[in-house]
């Protein structure tokens, strides 16, 4: 995995395209000229809650005293309960009901883009990855920024994609997802069985 792997692996996972209808319901009530502002303010609040757990993840699965094969197979099935949620959305999205008013913190920052499974994905590649610590912040910089510029022009991404289009987006994504979740259980499964692939 590299730097390039590990941003896709982060932006799949922060799914902006399924977080657009997300940040439009949220900022429907909130003043027009104050939701590029609103917008910013919980795009940079997750980028902080991503570089926290990024930080502190590997010390907080080595103070659980947990394996590197047994977290990377808890991100993969974390990864596949998300991906199927995006498959298949109940009558509420993947989140829930929202609150209204002015959003903070919740649910733009957390749990949309910072959400467990983003946070526990963190947590894992911080333990698992095997290149340099900085290749990591770079990848969930690059995600984040990607992620931030597609929620940026939410309203215009909606206007020309419609409702089924960004549905469409967000179940592809949820595929791609899947495959990955897949492939990250298979491979921890073959190391802690010794199996060769």
């Amino acid at each position: 995995m590299d730097i390039l792997a590990v941003a896709v692996l982060v932006f799949l996972v922060t799914d902006p395209f399924g977080n657009t209808a997300i940040y439009l319901a949220a900022l429907k009530n909130v003043a027009p000229e104050r939701r590029l502002r609103v917008t910013l303010r919980e795009l940079l609040f997750a980028l902080a809650l991503l570089m926290l757990f990024l930080t502190f993840g590997e010390k907080i699965l080595s103070g659980l005293g947990l394996s590197r094969e047994s977290t990377a197979i808890a991100g993969g099935i974390i990864l596949f309960v998300i991906a199927m949620r995006m498959i298949f959305p109940g009558p509420q999205g993947v989140l829930g009901d929202l609150p209204e008013g002015e959003p903070m913190l919740v649910p733009l920052a957390t749990p949309a883009l910072a959400g467990p499974s983003a946070l526990a994905m963190l947590m894992t590649l911080r333990n698992t990855y095997t290149g340099e610590l900085w290749e990591l912040y770079v990848g969930v910089f690059l995600a984040w920024a990607a992620t931030a510029l597609i929620l940026l022009q939410a309203t215009a991404l909606q206007r020309y994609l419609g409702p089924r289009g960004l549905s469409a987006i967000e179940r592809l994504t949820g595929m791609l997802l899947i495959m990955l979740s897949v492939d990250m259980l298979l491979d921890n499964l073959q190391s802690i069985l010794h199996i060769s692939p």
